[in-house]
């Protein structure tokens, strides 16, 4: 019997998409078609592809309204926030443009006895396993490069955006990118780590959760076969005694909150001096109670449902966990009648919390923030560290030296000073310990779709 591959809505709970598993047979067809393709893309010249990329992405623009609409049907965001498209045209604008220097040869020697140097070329088909929480931005970390690098792509999106995929694909064909050079797949769990298995592919790309990336890492054993993971977070924010307290206030909230707090380098814990603790407290609370949940097409809404009730789940269990050891919750789940105990969560800020609690140890990915004082920058970078994630880190405070040495003693893969969640496309994505390994954007993300090959021409002398 085939398996149907459901979205079920956040915002009322039914069905809003559903489509049929592939079999196997099917999928192992796809990937053959893929490996055909791919050379004949490669051989274009890089202008072309990088033009037929950006054509797509263009289409993609194009189709703004019904994505806007859809992703909040299918994941809760509200409408009011416009899709994903700043940053997706940032990111394409940039890997575009970096891709010539990034891909030419690295010449060694030209010489009237040698000609040496280090070639990039694709590694033929990149798998690109995407989450569903910005599904568009980070499919396209990786979609975009390895395009416009040579590879053929095989998209498998998250069950909870299934009609991402499709979109993409709509998209990059319409703008001229071939249909077996990029494909979008349903399949399940136990077809994609059986294509793995069998080597379909020259890299993989998954973003999610740590025991998808151990599934990931499992079925590539033996295989060496190239893999990027972007897996957990739990990431800190420190406000130091000289930081602006109101930008601190008003950047680590949203980092906290945006999104329904579903962001893969949200913030999730804050440790401030003792000397702003109290005020950046209140008015972190004050900042919260602005919000309104409810919605997600209302154009008043700032705060739409989490995109499953198990997330919200989750996030109540840790918030309860953490009040019965001793930790006080500031919003009164009151304020926001929207909070049907399913989908629609409440935000929640804690005080009098500490590491014994899961709320400041387990990845929340929810509208649930823990606030710590902290006495010294001692202090604060051992509790920074003290998690068993390292995605990126936020400090705030008004000497670029001081965040610099900090930054420099804390296990993350990236260090902000006065901002949060943000890709910088020029600067490389990556983590450390649970939250993975690898590198997307800047030029070390066209280094993970291809491979190094080098060349010692050795000239005959007459």
């Amino acid at each position: 019997m085939t398996r149907m591959i459901q979205c079920i809505s956040p915002v009322d709970g039914r069905v809003h998409a559903e489509r049929p598993a592939m079999p196997l047979e099917d999928v192992q067809a796809a990937v053959a078609r893929a490996q055909a393709a791919q050379t004949g893309w490669a051989a274009l010249p890089l202008d072309d592809r990088i033009a037929r990329v950006k054509s797509g992405i263009a289409v993609l623009n194009g189709m703004k309204e019904r994505a806007v609409e859809e992703l909040a049907w299918q994941m809760g965001r509200p409408t009011r926030y416009g899709g994903e498209f700043g940053g997706v045209n940032e990111r394409t604008d940039y890997m575009a443009g970096i891709a010539a220097a990034a891909l030419t040869p690295q010449l060694v020697e030209e010489s009237d006895r040698f000609r040496r140097h280090i070639a990039r070329e694709p590694v033929g088909v990149v798998f690109v396993i995407a989450p569903w929480n910005y599904p568009y931005m980070t499919a396209i970390n990786t979609i975009v490069p390895a395009l416009i690098a040579g590879n053929s792509v095989m998209l498998k999106h998250a069950s909870q955006t299934l009609l991402v995929g499709e979109h993409l694909a709509e998209a990059m064909h319409a703008g001229g990118v071939p249909e077996d050079v990029f494909q979008n797949i349903v399949v399940t769990h136990d077809t994609t780590e059986a294509l793995i298995r069998a080597r379909s592919f020259g890299f993989v790309n998954f973003t999610g959760s740590v025991g998808g990336g151990q599934a990931i890492e499992r079925a590539a054993a033996g295989t060496f076969t190239a893999t990027g993971l972007e897996l957990g977070g739990k990431d800190p924010g420190l406000v130091c005694a000289d930081a602006d307290l109101d930008a601190a206030v008003e950047g680590l909230m949203d980092g906290a909150m945006f999104n329904a707090g579903q962001c893969c380098c949200g913030i999730e814990r804050i440790y401030v001096h003792e000397s702003l603790y109290d005020a950046f407290v209140e008015k972190a609370v004050a900042w919260v109670h602005k919000l309104k949940l409810g919605d997600p097409f209302d154009p008043e809404t700032t705060l739409g449902p989490m995109a499953n009730v198990r997330f919200a789940r989750t996030v109540r269990d840790q918030v309860a966990e953490a009040v019965a050891a001793g930790a006080k919750a500031l919003i009164d789940p009151a304020r926001f009648p929207a909070d049907d105990g399913g989908a629609y969560l409440a935000p929640q800020v804690l005080v009098d919390v500490d590491h014994s609690m899961r709320v400041m140890r387990e990845e929340s990915f929810g509208p649930v923030v823990g606030i710590m004082k902290v006495a010294s920058d001692d202090e604060a970078i051992r509790l920074m560290n003290d998690s068993p994630y390292g995605l990126t880190a936020s400090i705030w405070t008004a000497d670029p030296d001081r965040a610099e040495a900090i930054g420099a003693r804390l296990q993350t893969g990236t260090v902000f000073m006065n901002r949060c969640d943000y890709l910088d496309p020029a600067l490389c994505w990556t983590g450390c310990k649970d939250t993975g390994r690898g590198a997307a954007l800047s030029t070390l993300g066209y280094h993970s779709v291809t491979r190094p090959k080098s060349y010692h021409l050795k000239k005959v002398i007459k």
